[in-house]
């Protein structure tokens, strides 16, 4: 399974081509629509937020409901297109003030040399974070697909701006009954109030503020991934998929980088037996994951979302027209998107599972990849 998805911030729409899902997949349209809705909400969010309300079209893989195993088509419309038409025509003769103020801390300045253009929009409209909105309704599939075998992903909001939740280890269930209650997605009611409090004194300050998210995927089976190379290992896999998420500078996987403190002694989670359940361990500091497969424990992976580079108290910059200090540019933008930053990480671990997935159980058709499935369960005492 691949995907690949095309559109600017404020074209008409944002397009993905999903390739290689199985045959008779149910397809829940509303499912997909409320993860998209998922992604715009959060404390902190923007106007952008208020303009679009992201739903998607279906244009082909899927008759009456189900896939066909031919590529599905998804579109995102920009209802924001009708206030850019001009500005960002396909053909005619540039309108528009050119972008020349690049941001600090965004693609702007790298993406002017790198691609040879002389107005930043070039650049921001493609680098911008309404990209995900696509990988998001990817993410829903992929989370459906996952659904018919057993698996599970969700996340939650840990950090914003050095406010952090205190004393809580959430499970799987606990974090799903929270969400629809937080719009910050985040399980500590007290941390909330008080990164709430954060976000309110950036937005006053023209400041922005990022923050880290946690990602756990449930009853995922052991064995996905594999050490034989590198790039076939299951946390590689999720670690890239997390680090092309924009914005996001680091991920770490179970006690991650709390593993520098400890001896091997108290790092690694002894292993037992339970003849009604197969292999297991009363601890999980590997985050799921051992040798860059899945061991059959909840995976749990954390990432680092920087503040957003868009500020209306802007930094310092370089005008690239004629090359004298200037303010850098802004964009209507988000004080703070953790929350969404969470969502979108859903949907790159379910897209990575999902393809791990159908990469150990290859199939054409949803029968015979639940068949296949139910039968290596057997063959681990797992059904």
């Amino acid at each position: 399974m691949r995907f690949l998805t095309a559109g600017e911030s404020h074209g008409q729409c944002l397009t993905t081509i999903i390739e290689g899902l199985p045959a008779g997949l149910p397809i829940d349209i509303d499912g997909i629509n409320e993860e998209l809705a998922r992604r715009q909400l959060g404390y902190g969010r923007g106007g952008r937020m208020q303009i679009e309300k992201d739903k998607v079209e279906i244009l082909s893989g899927v008759r009456f409901g189900r896939t066909l195993g031919s590529p599905v088509t998804l579109a995102i419309s920009n209802r924001d297109w009708a206030n850019w038409t001009d500005r960002m025509a396909v053909s005619g003769l540039p309108n528009g003030t050119p972008v020349t103020a690049p941001r600090p801390g965004h693609a702007d300045l790298t993406g002017v040399l790198k691609y040879d253009r002389e107005d930043v929009r070039d650049i921001l409209e493609r680098a911008s974070a309404r990209e995900t909105a696509s990988r998001v309704a990817v993410g829903a599939v992929a989370k459906q697909l996952l659904a018919a075998v057993g698996g599970k992903v969700t996340s939650h909001v840990i950090n914003i701006g050095g406010v952090a939740i205190q004393g809580i280890r959430p499970d799987f269930a606990s974090i799903v009954r929270r969400r629809g209650k937080s719009d910050l997605g985040c399980i500590d009611a007290k941390a909330e109030e008080r990164m709430r409090a954060a976000i309110d004194a950036a937005k006053e300050q023209g400041d922005s503020l990022g923050g880290t998210v946690e990602v756990l995927a449930d009853s995922i089976l052991p064995g996905l991934g594999s050490y034989v190379h590198w790039d076939r290992r299951l946390d590689t896999r999720l670690a890239a998929a997390m680090m092309s998420i924009p914005a996001i500078k680091g991920v770490e996987f179970g006690a991650g980088f709390a593993y520098a403190a400890l001896p091997g002694s108290k790092a690694h989670d002894e292993i037992y037996y339970d003849p009604g359940n197969g292999y297991c361990r009363s601890t999980n500091l590997a985050g799921g994951i051992e040798g860059g497969m899945s061991n059959g424990e909840t995976i749990v992976m954390r990432a680092v979302m920087k503040p957003i580079p868009t500020l209306m108290k802007p930094l310092q910059s370089v005008d690239i027209a004629s090359h004298l200090p200037i303010s850098a540019s802004t964009e209507r933008s988000d004080v703070c998107a953790v929350p969404a930053a969470a969502v979108v990480g859903e949907a790159m671990t379910a897209i990575i599972l999902g393809q791990a997935i159908l990469e150990k159980f290859s199939s054409d058709c949803m029968n015979d990849l639940v068949a296949a499935v139910e039968q290596y369960k057997s063959r681990l005492s797992l059904a």
